[in-house]
C-alpha cells in the first residue's frame, strides 16, 4: 500500500526514523526526510533529504513534494528533570515546529494520513509514580486522565489536540493518529540502555538509581514497525505504543550482567519518585492486529555488538589524525576565521569526514588564521612552488582537498587542478579559461556582452561616447583597489595615469549588490543568494543582508553556468530595478561575506566536500531559508 506513495518523515535520521525510512523505501514509497542531522551514509540515493531546522520549511517546498502521508517524529527532550534552558528549546523544536509543519500541510489535497510520535508523558504521573516501590505496574489506557508531567509532555498533548482539530474540520478527509510512545531504546540513541552498554564497554562503573522502578522499554525498530502499521490501519485519535510489559531497572542490570560478567554497578541516592508504568496495548492490537514481541534479553546481544564495533571504529579514528587524504587545506588563510569554522562545520556534517584536520596555508607564518587551524603550512610564494613540491607537501600533510581564497592564486590552482585530481587532491576552482576571464575585468565585460548578459561595458581607452561620468579602475586584481567613481572625463584621464592597467566604465547609479552562487561539477547552478552590501570596507562587506528577487536569481544562475564556473563564486552588480541589474564583475572564489549565504542554505563548503568525495549533489536539494538574515563582521578577542 506504500508503493508509489509520497511520504514525508520529519526526524527521519533519528533512532526511530532510521528504521521507519528503511521500511518505507523497501515498500516502494518515495520518501523525503527532514532532519537537523547530516544525511546518513546508508540512505539510498532515491531518498530526498533536507538538512536543517524544519521551522524554516516553506509552503512552496512542501507543495512541490505533495506528500500523501506525514510521519512527524522530529522532537527534542531531556531524559532527566528539564533544565531552565529547555524552555526555549521545547518552544521552538516541539511546540512551534509541530504547529508550523501541520499548518503548512493541513490543506494539501494530496495529504491523506498523519502519524504523530507522541508520548506517554501526557498521562497524569500521580497514576504511576510513587514515593515507595510499587508491587505491580500501572497499565495506562488511552482513556486515563491526563496531566503532562513536564514541558515535553505538554507540547505533545497540545499537538494531539491540534491534529484532532484539523481532522474534524477536514471532514475526515485527513486521518490523524497520535501514538503515545513509551521508553524507547535502540542503536545510536541517548537512552539509558545504550548509555550503560557504552559505559560497560569502556570498563566504567554504571550508577543505578531507583532499581525497583518499572518502565515499559520498547525497541526503536518495534516503534518504527508500530508507526508503519498504524499508518496502514484505520486508526485515528490516540493510541498507546509500548512493549506492553514493564521491567524493573534491576532486571535490566541483571540482563547486562550476562554480557558483562565483570561489570560494576553502584546504587546512587535519588529523590525522584519510583515509576511503575506500562502500556495497555489492547487498542493498538485491535487497530493493527500486531504487538511488539522482542524483549530486552532478545535485543541486548545485537546492541552490545553494535556499540562494540562502533567503539573499535572510534579508536581507529582517533589514531589516524592528519593521515593521508584526511585534511583540507585553506590556502592564503590570512585572517579568514569564519571560513575555517565553516569548513569544520561542513566536515562534521559528512559521515566519514568528522574529525578531519583543517590546515591553514599562508606565506605569513604569523597570520591570525594559523592560530585557529589544526595545523599550519608556511607556504612559499606560488611562483617558487612547483607542482611536484605542492603535491609532496599535500601528501606529507594528508591534504586531499584545497580551497583557494585569493584572486592571485586562482590561476595557479586552476592550471594544476587536473594534475592535482590525478594525485587524489580536489580543488574548489574553475577551469583556467573561466578563471582568466573573471580575473580580467575587460575580458569579463566582453564575455558577458557576447553571451547576452547585462554587464557594464569596459574599455581600455576612454570612449568618445555620451557618458559624462566614469568609473576608472585596474583591469586586473581586486576591483576596489585605487578605483575612481563618478569621475568626469578629465578626472578619469588623470586618475588612469596612476594605474598600471586602467579600464574605463560608465558610472551606473544604484545600490551595489553581491550574488553568491554554487555551480556543480556537472555545470548546473545549485543555488543563488542575493545580498545587499550595507557597509563596505576595502571592498568587502562588513554588514550585508540577504533579499529575494526571482528574476535576478534566474539571471545569475544562467550567467554562472554560461561562464563555465565551478564551485563557489561571487558576482558584484548594480541593481537598477526589480529583476534588473548591471553586472560589474565576478570573483570565482569564496567571498568575505559568503558565510551569510551558507546560513541561508547555499551550502557551498558542504557541497564542495561532498562532490570531492564522489557524491551526486542531486541527492542534496537546495533549500533556501524562508527568512532573510543579516551578517555583521566584526573583530573579536580571543584569550588563550
Amino acid at each position: 500500500m506504500y508503493k508509489d506513495k509520497r511520504i514525508f518523515v520529519s526526524g527521519g535520521a533519528g533512532v526511530i526514523g532510521t528504521s521507519l525510512v528503511r521500511r518505507l523505501v523497501a515498500a516502494g514509497a518515495t520518501v523525503w526526510v527532514g532532519d537537523l542531522k547530516p544525511r546518513p551514509s546508508w540512505l539510498p540515493a532515491s531518498v530526498l533529504y533536507r538538512q536543517g531546522d524544519l521551522n524554516e520549511l516553506t509552503r512552496a517546498e512542501i507543495e512541490a513534494f505533495s506528500p500523501n502521508a506525514f510521519f512527524h517524529l522530529a522532537a527534542t527532550f531531556e531524559r532527566s528533570t528539564e533544565s531552565y534552558e529547555f524552555w526555549e528549546e521545547n518552544d521552538r523544536h516541539n511546540v512551534r515546529l509541530s504547529h508550523h509543519l501541520i499548518h503548512l500541510m493541513k490543506d494539501l489535497p494530496s495529504l491523506e494520513r498523519v502519524v504523530f510520535a507522541s508520548s506517554y508523558l501526557i498521562y497524569d504521573p500521580d497514576m504511576y509514580q510513587f514515593e515507595v516501590p510499587a508491587a505491580v505496574p500501572t497499565a495506562l489506557r488511552e482513556i486515563d486522565r491526563m496531566s503532562p508531567r513536564n514541558l515535553c509532555g505538554m507540547a505533545k498533548l497540545m499537538h494531539e489536540k491540534e491534529l484532532a482539530f484539523i481532522q474534524r474540520f477536514s471532514q475526515e478527509r485527513l486521518k490523524t493518529v497520535s501514538a503515545r510512545i513509551y521508553r524507547v531504546y535502540g542503536k545510536n540513541s541517548r537512552d539509558i540502555v545504550s548509555r550503560w552498554v557504552k559505559a560497560l564497554l569502556r570498563g566504567e562503573t554504571i550508577q543505578v538509581y531507583r532499581k525497583e522502578g518499572m518502565f515499559d522499554y520498547i525497541y526503536a525498530d518495534d516503534v518504527a514497525e508500530g508507526l508503519y502499521r498504524l499508518a496502514l490501519s484505520e486508526a485515528t485519535g490516540v493510541v498507546n505504543l509500548g512493549n506492553g510489559r514493564a521491567r524493573r531497572v534491576d532486571e535490566l542490570v541483571q540482563a547486562l550482567a550476562t554480557h558483562f560478567p565483570d561489570m560494576h554497578a553502584i546504587e546512587g541516592e535519588s529523590d525522584i519518585p519510583y515509576e511503575a508504568s506500562e502500556a495497555d496495548m489492547s487498542l493498538f492490537e485491535r487497530w493493527t492486529g500486531w504487538r511488539p514481541q522482542r524483549q530486552l534479553e532478545d535485543v541486548l546481544p545485537e546492541l552490545v555488538d553494535h556499540y562494540r564495533n562502533a567503539a573499535n571504529a572510534d579508536r581507529q579514528e582517533q589514531n589516524t589524525s592528519l593521515c593521508a587524504g584526511r585534511s583540507v587545506l585553506i590556502s592564503s588563510v590570512s585572517r579568514k576565521i569564519s571560513l575555517i569554522r565553516g569548513v569544520r562545520t561542513a566536515l562534521d556534517r559528512i559521515e566519514g569526514q568528522r574529525g578531519w584536520a583543517v590546515i591553514g596555508g599562508d606565506v605569513d607564518g604569523d597570520c591570525l588564521g594559523s592560530r585557529f587551524t589544526d595545523a599550519f603550512w608556511r607556504m612559499p610564494r606560488l611562483d617558487n612552488l612547483s607542482l611536484t613540491e605542492l603535491i609532496e607537501g599535500c601528501f606529507e600533510r594528508g591534504v586531499s582537498r584545497i580551497i583557494p581564497t585569493r584572486d592571485g592564486e586562482l590561476s595557479y590552482y586552476a592550471g594544476h587542478s587536473q594534475a592535482l585530481r590525478a594525485a587524489g587532491i580536489e580543488v574548489m576552482v574553475s577551469n583556467p579559461e573561466t578563471v582568466r576571464v573573471c580575473l580580467d575585468k575587460l575580458a569579463f565585460a566582453e564575455a558577458g556582452a557576447r553571451l547576452g548578459f547585462p554587464v557594464i561595458p569596459a574599455a581600455a581607452k576612454l570612449d568618445e561616447g555620451e557618458n559624462n561620468r566614469y568609473v576608472v579602475k585596474e583591469r586586473y586584481g581586486a576591483g576596489s583597489r585605487s578605483v575612481g567613481l563618478g569621475l568626469d572625463r578629465g578626472s578619469a584621464q588623470r586618475h588612469a595615469m596612476a594605474l598600471e592597467h586602467p579600464i574605463f566604465q560608465p558610472f551606473i547609479e544604484g545600490p551595489e549588490i553581491s550574488v553568491d552562487v554554487y555551480v556543480t561539477r556537472a555545470g548546473r547552478c545549485k543555488g543563488v543568494v542575493l545580498r545587499r552590501r550595507r557597509v563596505v570596507v576595502n571592498g568587502e562587506s562588513q554588514v550585508t543582508e540577504s533579499f529575494r528577487d526571482e528574476g535576478l536569481e534566474t539571471l545569475f544562475a544562467s550567467f554562472a553556468e554560461r561562464l563555465g564556473l565551478y564551485g563557489h563564486a561571487v558576482f558584484q552588480a548594480i541593481r537598477t530595478g526589480p529583476g534588473e541589474c548591471r553586472i560589474i564583475e565576478c570573483n570565482s572564489r569564496w567571498g568575505g561575506a559568503s558565510r551569510l549565504s551558507c546560513e541561508l542554505g547555499l551550502d557551498s563548503l558542504y557541497w564542495f566536500l561532498l562532490e570531492a568525495s564522489g557524491a551526486d549533489l542531486d541527492d542534496f536539494p537546495y533549500m533556501r531559508a524562508a527568512t532573510d538574515k543579516t551578517l555583521i563582521r566584526y573583530p573579536e578577542d580571543l584569550i588563550q
